[in-house]
């Protein structure tokens, strides 16, 4: 994939003394990227950053034939997966289990074909769907002591979009890190990882959610502000397809235990965590789940903050914030 850069940089001076905001912004994992890193000089990590997004594309891309998954999707049980792969492996074990399976990255056979993936769409009825819910199920695969996948059926077939993209952007936090940059803050399709403070501005990192029901992108439904935390959301109302036969809207968000796409009255859901893999996986879970399953989860999960966007019985727009939530937003 060509990566668009565009790099800016403004200069500041403060009780920090001489401060540059180095910025880098362009195309990767079907999305766009903006990652800002302040420091004492005009740095250039365009090279790291290309790495850490073209191995996230060789280990995890379903879209590239080539790649450790779409090779294993295909059925080839000799793939030795590297640790990233692992680790995304692993904390979607966590999740599943944590959401009584609405987590579930076996559900690619699906993703493919309610037409949301690189396989081929084809019509479904409630007997097709009952016939592929046989290869979604995350109790049907596992990962041996020396990094190969097992399935108990090799149709089954993995797509961890869900998790992916989160988890792309605490690697580029972590070289960043290593890096020793401070204070950082780094987007990807609207998840974000911030580290520090906007030194320059000496207040921390300001972030906005997306209005599920406005149509203009500039006005988020909230604002607020996170230090050493990441956050990511899911929605309906942008990804989607409408069948041009019979117009029927079908939402990218499928019920692994049902096998169909989940219309509900969820719009999106936010998600704040540690880590940005975390964050991703339990936003796009409570879009499956029902929302009182959530909250439930949500009081007993005490490391994860969230904000879910919904209607009522009567159609009315409402919202549910847990308490540390509301201590970030920013009036």
């Amino acid at each position: 994939m060509g990566l668009l850069l565009v790099v800016l940089l403004s200069v500041s001076c403060g009780k920090h003394g001489a401060l540059v905001k180095n910025r880098s912004s362009g195309g990767a994992l079907g999305t766009m990227y903006h990652i800002t890193y302040i420091s004492d000089r005009q740095l250039d990590y365009q090279p790291e950053i290309d790495s850490v997004f073209a191995a996230i594309n060789h280990s995890m891309s379903t879209y590239i034939p080539g790649s450790d998954i779409s090779k294993i999707n295909d059925g080839d049980s000799t793939v030795v997966v590297d640790q990233m792969f692992r680790d995304v492996f692993e904390l979607s074990k966590e999740v599943h289990d944590s959401t009584e399976g609405y987590f579930d990255p076996t559900v690619g056979v699906l993703v493919d074909a309610w037409g949301f993936g690189p396989g081929k769409q084809i019509t479904l009825d409630s007997a097709k769907v009952d016939s592929l819910l046989d290869y979604v199920g995350f109790e049907k695969v596992g990962i041996t002591d020396d990094n190969r996948i097992t399935k108990s059926d090799y149709r089954i077939r993995f797509d961890f979009n869900a998790v992916a993209k989160g988890y792309a952007i605490d690697r580029l936090a972590a070289m960043l890190d290593a890096k020793g940059i401070a204070n950082y803050l780094v987007e990807v399709g609207g998840e974000i990882v911030a580290k520090g403070k906007n030194v320059m501005k000496e207040k921390p990192w300001v972030v906005g959610i997306d209005n599920p029901e406005g149509k203009d992108r500039s006005k988020p439904i909230v604002l607020l502000s996170l230090e050493n935390e990441a956050l990511a959301s899911s929605g309906n109302y942008r990804k989607f397809r409408i069948d041009t036969i019979t117009g029927k809207k079908y939402v990218h968000t499928i019920n692994p235990k049902t096998g169909y796409t989940k219309n509900s009255n969820v719009l999106g859901s936010s998600v704040i965590a540690s880590n940005c893999a975390m964050a991703d996986a339990y936003a796009t879970a409570f879009m499956a789940m029902d929302l009182d399953d959530s909250i439930k989860l949500l009081v007993h999960e005490k490391d994860m903050e969230a904000f879910i966007v919904y209607l009522d019985e009567d159609g009315n727009v409402e919202e549910f914030m847990t308490d540390g939530f509301k201590r970030r937003l920013v009036e």
